[in-house]
């Protein structure tokens, strides 16, 4: 907050207070009393000061009066950031593979949603939406700006809450639509798959071209080290039984998705890899942002208008008194 007037050149009439008080004090020496005792002189030393007080109360009016003509008022900086955000829906699969063990801290699925947290939490005024994709395809969360809501969603995906297998056209798909409609011009979708296209109906050569021609651009990760991973291959009473089994994604259709709607394909082993590349997703989606500042200002001028006037009013009652004139 910081103080500023609104007629500072008012100010200058505050160099009349010094003036009129050393003309006020020449003009005292030149009127001599006579006393014919020093004890007589020192009785009335209290009064001459309390005659001195109206031209006080007058010069402190005075300077009251000032300040409120300059216009005194205080000011705090607003900001405001006028920003297109870009509308982003994250495609993320869910099929069982996706519980290869792989990746740390525990699994494909815990570093994939720990890392998309992650970018949503780095985001500030973009419309962002969760679809999952497993044999099927759900949207989870549509487009919006309540993080709190999509983070909520994120954390409660599981494997399982949908039809095993990999429909990667049918996720592209589900999560083209739901920017169909969005405003602006930038509509992104980030796919993430770490298997091969063996689900529903919708080839996701043909999901891609209808992205493009929405103006839709796609960006694929292929999730999954290079080699053997433990990988849970049945279900039993008891739980997941597991397997190691070669890791196989479909790095050839996922990088024709990408480069058909003018976006990237990327390749992720491990958890740092994947942070990296949500890192590079987040530079390239990143949108400017317009930021105007002005100063929001508060008046302040009344105080001093009303203590001027007290004093200018109080000047004039004391005046009044016996103590007002000079004995």
């Amino acid at each position: 907050m910081r103080l500023e007037f609104t007629h500072p050149w008012a100010l200058a009439l505050l160099a009349l207070i010094p003036l009129w008080l050393v003309w006020l004090r020449r003009r005292r020496r030149g009127e001599a009393i006579v006393f014919s005792r020093a004890g007589a002189l020192r009785a009335t030393r209290g009064a001459a000061v309390l005659a001195a007080l109206p031209e006080w109360l007058r010069a402190l009016g005075f300077a009251s009066l000032v300040f409120a003509l300059a216009g005194p008022r205080t000011g705090a900086e607003v900001v405001r950031e006028q920003a297109e955000g870009i509308a982003i829906v994250v495609a993320l699969d869910v099929s069982s593979s996706m519980l290869a063990e792989d990746f740390q801290p525990r699994n494909r699925l815990g570093a994939a949603k720990q890392t998309v947290s992650r970018f949503v939490q780095g985001r500030k005024h973009d419309r962002i939406g969760l679809v999952a994709f497993a044999g099927e395809a759900l949207t989870v969360v549509p487009a919006t700006v309540d993080y709190t809501i999509l983070s909520a969603a994120l954390d409660n995906l599981q494997v399982g809450q949908l039809e095993d297998g990999t429909a990667i056209g049918l996720g592209l798909a589900t999560a083209t639509s739901r920017l169909r409609r969005a405003a602006g011009e930038s509509k992104v979708v980030v796919l993430m798959s770490d298997g091969v296209n063996n689900r529903g109906n919708i080839d996701p050569r043909t999901a891609a071209k209808a992205a493009a021609a929405f103006g839709v651009r796609v960006f694929t990760i292929g999730v999954g080290s290079r080699s053997m991973a433990r990988i849970p291959v049945a279900r039993t009473p008891t739980g997941l039984r597991y397997g190691y089994m070669p890791v196989s994604i479909d790095e050839a259709l996922l990088t024709e998705v990408a480069t058909t709607t003018g976006g990237r394909y990327f390749r992720a082993t491990d958890t740092q890899a994947l942070r990296r590349i949500w890192d590079e997703i987040d530079r390239l989606t990143r949108t400017r942002v317009e930021v105007r500042r002005s100063v929001r200002f508060t008046e302040r001028y009344l105080p001093f208008l009303l203590l001027g006037a007290a004093l200018v009013l109080l000047e004039w009652c004391f005046r009044a008194t016996r103590w007002g004139r000079v004995p």
